[in-house]
């Protein structure tokens, strides 16, 4: 029992950090200012200028709507892919969770080369907009505009979120869980550079090291998955909290 809460937690926190990761991608954290201009119809120079109450007040609740709206898709994505490993589970008896697990560690590893820059996949990497003459300025457009930047994916979060997909048909029962803590992850940086506007431009210039590092990772996580090896990484995790709880005691 506590072998298979550690897995979820360690399953939790990779979605977690997943979901920061594709904020952080060079593909969205260089567009979060026009996109936050787009959904607020305020320009970045004014956010950075006006730090009144009103504005601010505009600024998030436009960008908790548009979070809602990706949320709605990635959510949805995520059930598809739980009720899709439960299906598999169902239909097929004996070695199909293992398979499904090596499946998903292979293609972990192969989205991991993709998010690091060192594999170039043409059609995975084509970015498709929601483009909208008018700016939405109304609450309603902003969600809907949310829901278009999730379902046209951008590159860089498509391989991420494809992973956490593959993790979730591989332990339907945290598909959910796991989906929410993405979305989470993503929403975090989201809320906070809202606040900072004009601090993220440093973020900017990491992005690149912040996605090779990200990528390593889920290769790291892709081999484990494969092996089988995911609870003991887990097990590791839990001695290490536990030792360090102990030793902060003593």
């Amino acid at each position: 029992m506590i072998e298979t809460d550690t897995v979820l937690i360690v399953g939790i926190l990779l979605a977690f950090g997943a979901g920061v990761l594709s904020f952080l991608s060079p593909c969205v954290l260089p567009l979060f200012p026009a996109y936050l201009s787009y959904i607020t119809g305020i320009s970045v120079m004014e956010m950075q200028a006006d730090q009144t109450a009103a504005i601010r007040k505009k600024i998030l609740i436009h960008s908790v709507t548009f979070l809602a709206g990706i949320g709605v898709v990635f959510i949805s994505l995520g059930a598809s892919a739980s009720y899709f490993g439960q299906w598999l589970q169902h239909l097929f008896i004996g070695q199909t969770a293992t398979l499904i697990q090596q499946l998903a560690g292979i293609f972990i590893v192969f989205m991991g080369l993709i998010v690091a820059g060192w594999l170039t996949i043409p059609v995975l990497m084509k970015e498709k907009r929601l483009h909208v003459a008018k700016k939405p300025t109304s609450y309603v457009g902003t969600f809907f505009v949310g829901l278009g930047f999730a379902a046209g994916w951008t590159p860089c979060i498509g391989p991420i979120f494809a992973s956490i997909l593959l993790l979730a048909a591989t332990n339907p029962g945290a598909g959910l869980v796991y989906t929410l803590m993405y979305v989470i992850g993503f929403a975090v940086p989201f809320i906070l550079l809202t606040f900072f506007i004009g601090k993220s431009k440093w973020i900017v210039k990491k992005s690149g090291l912040l996605m090779k590092i990200g990528g390593i990772m889920m290769i790291f996580m892709g081999i484990l998955l494969f092996f089988g090896q995911m609870s003991q990484l887990s097990i590791f995790l839990l001695r290490l909290i536990e030792g360090t709880w102990l030793s902060n005691l003593g």
